[in-house]
Order: structure tokens, then C-alpha cells, then sequence
């Protein structure tokens, strides 16, 4: 059984001091404003909130994503939640 794991295979997350963050396996960018980011990664969606967050670098050919801001709260999501979180934000 092999336990290395390939990073682009997969994916990293790296946070430096709350303010940058940089994302591998990366499928596509969904959503993003200023507080909230939306992404589709080989893991699962990820919801990146924040402050003043700014994309930095987005290639999705290599699945690298790069922003700054200040980060409050990095979760994944189920794919049920992520269909009810779209319905709620039509109807809001």
C-alpha cells in the first residue's frame, strides 16, 4: 500500500498569517466578492470567508488559486448543502 499522497492528485491549502491563502486541485472558481469565496476543488466545494479578500492568481489548468484578504472561516460543503445554499441565496 503506497501512503504518499500527490498533491495533484489532490489538493493543498496553505494560510500565512490569516491575510494570503493559496489553493491546489482546483476545478473552478464558482462565486467570489469581496467577503465570500466559492470553489469547486478535487476534495469538494469550499466556502473561503473573509474580509477585503482580493483574487490574486486563478489557474485552473494547473488547479493553483492564490488570495489575500483578511480569512475568517474555510469549510467544505456537501453537495446537499451547496444546492440548498444556492435556493436560499435566490430567495433572499
Amino acid at each position: 500500500m503506497n501512503d504518499n499522497i500527490s498533491i495533484k492528485e489532490y489538493g493543498e491549502i496553505k494560510i500565512i498569517d490569516r491575510k494570503r491563502i493559496t489553493l491546489t486541485g482546483v476545478r473552478k472558481l464558482i462565486s467570489f466578492n469581496n467577503k465570500e469565496f466559492v470553489i469547486d476543488s478535487k476534495l469538494g466545494l469550499i466556502v473561503l470567508k473573509g474580509d477585503d479578500l482580493e483574487l490574486l492568481k486563478l489557474d485552473t489548468s494547473d488547479g493553483n488559486l492564490a488570495i489575500k484578504g483578511r480569512i475568517d472561516s474555510l469549510s467544505y460543503m456537501d453537495e446537499t448543502k451547496k444546492e440548498i445554499s444556492f435556493i436560499s441565496r435566490l430567495f433572499k
